[in-house]
């Protein structure tokens, strides 16, 4: 993942880093507690204080699309507010056969970078077990330079 912290700001680095942060260990919870978990975000205000964000369709069980559309509507419209978001999603890499938290971090300084953790949940005692955490660049979605 250097590319992108090579071509970032040290203060982009910082914010993308902290949302990372916050991001992940909330995920791994909700995937211990009850084995999947619904789209989320996480936005950084213009004076750094982090928010969650959760999107709401109307239905109970909603498609995971769906609920990032309204998410990723809903960042754009407070793009402005913002100086970076995380869009956090329960995903599954069919070409490796395992699921994967995936995070899309986006900065209004124009990176955007995608952050999949491969996980598996233990038979017993629903603890998580993550794998090898990697990058790869990101397309924007939110602040379109």
């Amino acid at each position: 993942m250097s590319s992108w912290r090579d071509s970032a700001s040290a203060e982009c680095q910082s914010d993308l880093d902290e949302l990372l942060n916050t991001a992940l260990p909330f995920a791994t919870q909700l995937l211990a507690k009850h084995g999947e978990f619904f789209p989320y975000a996480v936005a950084m205000k213009g004076d750094g204080q982090i928010a969650m964000i959760a999107g709401y369709t109307g239905s109970e069980q909603p498609p995971s699309a769906d609920l990032l559309a309204v998410i990723y509507q809903g960042l754009r419209a407070k793009a402005s507010d913002n100086r970076a978001a995380a869009v956090v999603a329960d995903v599954r890499l069919r070409e490796e056969g395992t699921d994967a938290i995936q995070v899309e971090i986006e900065h209004r300084e124009g990176i955007a970078i995608k952050v999949l953790l491969p996980y598996r949940k233990k038979r017993f005692g629903g603890q998580i077990e993550t794998g090898q955490m990697r990058g790869e660049a990101g397309a924007p979605q939110i602040w379109s330079h």
